[in-house]
């Protein structure tokens, strides 16, 4: 399945996803298959989830982890969601074999 990529120059990240949009800080990024990867992940996850209850859950989770870590890094790197993507954004594969609701082993 494929998505759009949007360039977007005032994104706060490097890449978000927010379906059906793959979104991108800076144009040569298109080209960064890692990130694509890692978006798709979680356009993934947004489907399952039926897209809101992802975004709610994605907040939830990362304001327990702000309260658990201190530290907006450690809360952003440890949301269920982003976990599943880092581990998996290198491997172009995962998608093909990935189960569904697979980020709940990352709870």
């Amino acid at each position: 399945m494929r998505f759009p990529v949007v360039h977007l120059r005032f994104l706060p990240a490097s890449g978000m996803a927010i379906f059906p949009f793959v979104l991108i800080k800076y144009p040569e990024l298109k080209q960064d298959r890692q990130i694509i990867n890692h978006e798709l992940i979680h356009l993934r996850q947004q489907l399952e989830l039926l897209i809101l209850p992802f975004f709610l859950l994605y907040l939830i989770n990362y304001l327990v982890n702000l309260i658990k870590y201190r530290s907006h890094h450690q809360a952003y790197r440890n949301i269920v969601f982003e976990r599943e993507a880092y581990t998996h954004d290198s491997n172009y594969s995962y998608l093909r074999s990935r189960r569904f609701f697979a980020w709940i082993a990352y709870l």
